[in-house]
């Protein structure tokens, strides 16, 4: 794979993913991400320090499969998540995506983000800013996936519930 094949790939799968997040397409969006797929926001140790091992330590998010993200998803479509009633309003951007390291079935992908939000329950916009780390994997069926996603959360000092569709 070529280094502008690894960009485009990794462009194309980002760039999707906040779309689907900001349309509430949630079939779309889990479609994107492997069976076995971690999804971890970890908290911060200091002012430059990220937790490192979710079993050990404190994360603001931590889903160590595609099955978490479902069970959430399963709370809103059933209206059983208070924090999400009703939900806000997301406009993703994705940007300096850069392919790190490409190996034969995947590829380590870096990039920053920033998501405005708006909260109609309280008429108020929030803005959530950092880094993310993926792990993109070509499934056997052909189609790429994500594998792993680390969400590096840059302004922690959070003003009402965080959850997957704001980072």
């Amino acid at each position: 794979m070529t280094d502008v094949t690894a960009a485009a790939v990794c462009a194309d799968l980002l760039y999707r993913e906040g779309l689907y997040l900001d349309r509430q397409d949630w079939d779309s969006w889990l479609a994107l991400y492997a069976e076995d797929a971690v999804f971890w926001v970890p908290a911060w140790l200091d002012e430059h320090r990220p937790t490192s091992d979710p079993d050990r330590e404190i994360s603001l998010i931590y889903h160590p499969s595609r099955v978490g993200l479902e069970e959430r998803i399963m709370r809103i479509r059933t209206r059983k998540s208070v924090t999400a009633l009703p939900l806000p309003r997301t406009v993703h951007m994705v940007t300096n995506i850069l392919p790190m390291a490409v190996t034969d079935g995947g590829i380590e992908v870096t990039s920053s983000w920033m998501v405005h939000e708006f909260d109609p329950r309280v008429s108020r916009a929030h803005m959530y800013v950092g880094r993310y780390e993926h792990t993109l994997r070509r499934e056997p069926d052909g189609a790429w996936r994500i594998a792993r996603k680390k969400v590096l959360l840059t302004n922690d000092m959070i003003p009402t519930a965080l959850d997957f569709y704001s980072v």
